[in-house]
């Protein structure tokens, strides 16, 4: 971090430098000197992260694909090996990924958008909406309480695990149950709510396993590039009870994903108050692989520097993360399609908790540098000539 910075006041200085210091006189111009730091620091930024998420891609010869966008500028994008192994067809930036659990961000949106409408509330109880949870077991269970994964549900229909509010425990069966309340309230299926959502933001690549009759589709594969076995049924089996397409049932992309972070973290999805109990810690998780975290609406939050928020998704074969930077307004986005499950999901998910270190630092970086560098008052003038 540290030498980051240094060498951030040295290229912010040499660029300065270089800027106002010419050997042939030309007339005085009124430069943004805020403009100057910002377009450095993003150049800056650029070569960072193609240096050092390159040596991640080559580390782990990783097969899949990885972004860096800040607002709607391209920082970084690569993408590397096959979506099909058998056709030998290379993943390219159209190419459409299972994303697994990224997708419960997506249903906890939904879930909200139908509270705007007034057609539910957080608070309620799911038995008001569910007759599955019409019993005595399940009598206390609310809404948000599957929202955060602290209902004490694992299997719907079987026993809790605790008392309802009192714990934290990740329910894929909850996150199903939530996309029965949208069903429920909406009057419409799941899948026709979530793709109105897309056709709003304009993910015109996103689809459902259950809806999708498309092209440029990343099978899945376990094993290792050498060894790669198909999962068989894919993208269908999403929509099985095993998974459940509101748990982790929804396909996209890089641009795509990239859209959503923009639109959602920018308003364009929740109304302020509703986003803010979106975002708001009410669980903390400790998360096997990515260690201790707080937990919103289907979404993670660093505990600590950087604000981020961030999600994690793995169905066979397809390993994925999803990080925003609201104070940049930045997205990372990683997605795959071959996991060595043998190995198991601490080394599957290694090169992505790689590059979220690599992004957690630069974005720290980044903050102090800008907090340093940049004047106070946004209107000052340097004059360059």
């Amino acid at each position: 971090m540290l030498k980051i910075s240094h060498l951030l006041i040295s290229l912010f200085a040499v660029t300065l430098s270089l800027t106002a210091c010419k050997n042939t006189p030309e007339p005085t111009k009124i430069v943004d000197r805020n403009a100057i730091v910002d377009s450095t620091i993003t150049a800056f930024e650029r070569k960072l992260l193609a240096k050092q998420i390159d040596s991640v891609f080559s580390k782990f010869n990783f097969n899949g694909s990885i972004a860096v966008f800040k607002d709607t500028l391209q920082l970084y994008q690569k993408e590397n090996g096959f979506s099909n192994f058998q056709n030998k067809t290379k993943i390219n930036d159209s190419t459409i990924f299972a994303i697994g659990s990224v997708s419960k961000q997506f249903t906890a949106a939904l879930v909200l958008l139908q509270m705007e409408q007034g057609k539910l509330n957080v608070e309620d109880k799911v038995s008001k909406y569910l007759k599955e949870a019409q019993n005595k077991e399940y009598e206390n269970i609310t809404i948000h309480q599957l929202l955060n994964h602290t209902s004490g549900l694992n299997l719907l229909g079987g026993k809790l695990l605790f008392e309802s509010g009192s714990d934290f425990f990740y329910s894929n069966d909850g996150f199903n149950a939530l996309g029965k309340i949208v069903e429920q309230v909406s009057g419409k299926s799941y899948d026709e709510n979530v793709l109105g959502l897309f056709s709003k933001i304009g993910m015109k690549n996103s689809s459902t396993g259950n809806t999708f009759k498309g092209k440029n589709f990343a099978s899945a594969y376990l094993g290792n590039l050498k060894n790669a076995e198909k999962v068989p049924n894919m993208p269908q089996r999403l929509g099985g009870k095993e998974i459940g397409i509101p748990a982790g049932g929804i396909l996209s992309t890089i641009d795509d994903l990239h859209l959503w972070n923009n639109s959602l973290y920018n308003g364009k999805v929740l109304k302020p108050e509703t986003f803010q109990k979106f975002i708001s810690k009410s669980a903390e998780r400790h998360h096997a692989i990515l260690g201790k975290m707080g937990y919103g609406y289907g979404i993670m939050l660093n505990i600590g520097k950087p604000i981020a928020y961030f999600h994690s998704g793995y169905v066979k074969g397809s390993p994925s993360l999803n990080i925003y930077y609201p104070e940049t307004k930045t997205s990372v986005i990683i997605l795959s399609n071959i996991a060595d499950e043998a190995k198991g999901k601490g080394y599957i998910f290694r090169p992505h908790i790689e590059v979220k270190k690599i992004t957690d630092a630069i974005e720290n970086t980044v903050i102090d540098m800008r907090k340093q560098m940049i004047k106070p008052d946004p209107n000052k003038k340097i004059e360059l000539s």
